[in-house]
């Protein structure tokens, strides 16, 4: 099986995700195994933000930017699909398992590979600012989509769960500084 060809691939998932095509979402909502490919892409997307924001240079180096990275995204991924989840089901209606927020909410990071690129002068900090919108709005699809909700819902579920993935981010930024910090 080639990892181009078959329609449940993982490049070609990442791929239709970016392009905001709404069967995908629906698609990985559905199907269960989706999840490791969910997980995959979270940590693609922190390796590549990691290499483009460790050439960039500042503080920690590559190996601790990508370590870093690494842990922030992969509980990100997980607190904010919970509050959306949360959120989404319990005070908006909507119908989904945590497992179908974690898996269109994964896919919904696809764009963010490109933030390997962030280290180009000028060119990394607009591509970041493209990403970020791309990436707000392939969030959007996907929790539309997991909750079968409609576009207001949608947007206070969001609305929550980004504050929940702030504060973490938050609290895992002070604590990197503090062991960097330390170490040094």
């Amino acid at each position: 099986m080639a990892l181009e060809t078959t329609s449940s691939s993982i490049v070609n998932r990442m791929l239709r995700a970016a392009r905001l095509e709404v069967p995908l979402y629906e698609e990985v909502e559905a199907d269960l195994t989706a999840t490791n490919q969910a997980l995959l892409v979270v940590v693609i997307v922190a390796v590549a933000s990691g290499i483009g924001s460790g050439i960039a240079g500042g503080t920690g180096g590559v190996v601790g930017r990508l370590i870093f990275g690494l842990l922030t995204a992969l509980l990100g991924w997980a607190v904010w699909s919970y509050v959306v989840y949360f959120v989404g089901t319990r005070f908006f209606g909507g119908t989904a398992t945590y497992g179908e927020l974690l898996r269109t909410l994964g896919f919904a990071e696809s764009p963010s590979v490109l933030l390997i690129l962030s280290f180009i002068p000028v060119v990394g900090g607009i591509l970041s600012l493209v990403v970020g919108i791309w990436t707000i709005v392939t969030s959007f699809i996907a929790t539309r989509q997991a909750l079968d909700i409609d576009n207001t819902k949608t947007f206070f579920t969001i609305l929550i769960g980004a504050v929940a993935l702030i504060i973490v981010i938050t609290i895992l930024s002070l604590i990197y500084g503090a062991i960097i910090v330390f170490i040094r």
